[in-house]
């Protein structure tokens, strides 16, 4: 590193389980840039602060997890139709003391499930009605797929199908007697990051139909719960970790100039990191 090295990073709290720093200088020496990305743990309610002091210090933007999505769509003065239409950001870059946001949550989930052979058609139940489900959800709709919304608090999923204009919304405790009704289940919670979540899954399942995709935000680890209880009973699982290469990849492009592939290299140097810590 030096005076000319192009920052960048991932807000986070906490940040630590995150594989982007590592993904992120894959790419910058397999594309012989000077630049750096590392993560930055940054607590509840000093985002604001923390941003305008990355901008200050001549970062290139950042990336933001959990839970900071909403907030950081609140502070950019600038952001694209996608982030307005997922009304999250997760992608911030920073040009002449401005904050532009851009959300890649959604297309990344999407194209991980192509890349999968999981058909974006049909009706997909999101658990979950944060930043990162709102992204899911309206990838979704734009492809053509019946957007359903449960949440452990009703009153977020309500707003979350009012803000996208479109969608049902299905009481907690109902969305399992309907699974049988869905194509895709979606897990936009952090129920099992880290293993944690007390879930019986297996019990929850038991309405899915044959055919069911079952996919997870979550990579840490890559088998959660929920994927282990949905493969025991035959539907086909996607996992979270093509989705963050998918989803970086825009950012990676705007802060140092590279689009960078998803390719096979990429994946086996997270799955094989993830594996070491027992994640896998």
């Amino acid at each position: 590193m030096d005076g000319k090295t192009r920052l960048a990073g991932i807000i986070g709290w906490p940040v630590e389980h995150s594989r982007s720093p590592m993904l992120h200088n894959h790419w910058c020496r397999v594309h012989q840039i000077n630049g750096a990305y590392v993560p930055l743990p940054v607590e509840p309610g000093q985002l604001e602060t923390a941003l305008r002091g990355l901008v200050a210090a001549g970062f290139r933007g950042v990336n933001v997890t959990i839970p900071h999505k909403e907030e950081a769509f609140r502070l950019c003065d600038e952001l694209t139709e996608t982030a307005r239409r997922a009304g999250a950001a997760n992608i911030l870059r920073f040009a002449e003391g401005r904050i532009i946001g851009d959300c890649t949550d959604g297309t990344g989930f999407c194209d991980n499930l192509l890349a999968h052979d999981v058909a974006l058609e049909g009706r997909a139940l999101i658990l979950g009605a944060g930043g990162a489900a709102r992204a899911v959800a309206a990838s979704l709709q734009d492809r053509g797929c019946e957007v359903f919304i449960s949440n452990r608090t009703a009153a977020r999923a309500e707003a979350l199908v009012q803000a996208l204009g479109t969608g049902t919304v299905l009481d907690w405790a109902e969305w399992p007697d309907r699974l049988g009704e869905m194509n895709l289940l979606v897990n936009a919670t952090s129920l099992g990051m880290g293993g944690r979540g007390d879930v019986d899954w297996p019990a929850l399942l038991q309405a899915g139909q044959a055919g069911l995709g079952v996919a997870d935000i979550v990579y840490t680890p890559r088998q959660t719960s929920l994927l282990k209880a949905a493969q025991e009973r035959g539907f086909r699982t996607v996992d979270g970790l093509g989705m963050l290469i998918c989803q970086a990849r825009a950012g990676f492009q705007a802060w140092f100039g590279v689009l960078p592939d998803a390719d096979e290299a990429s994946f086996d140097l997270l799955a094989q990191d993830l594996a070491r810590h027992g994640l896998s």
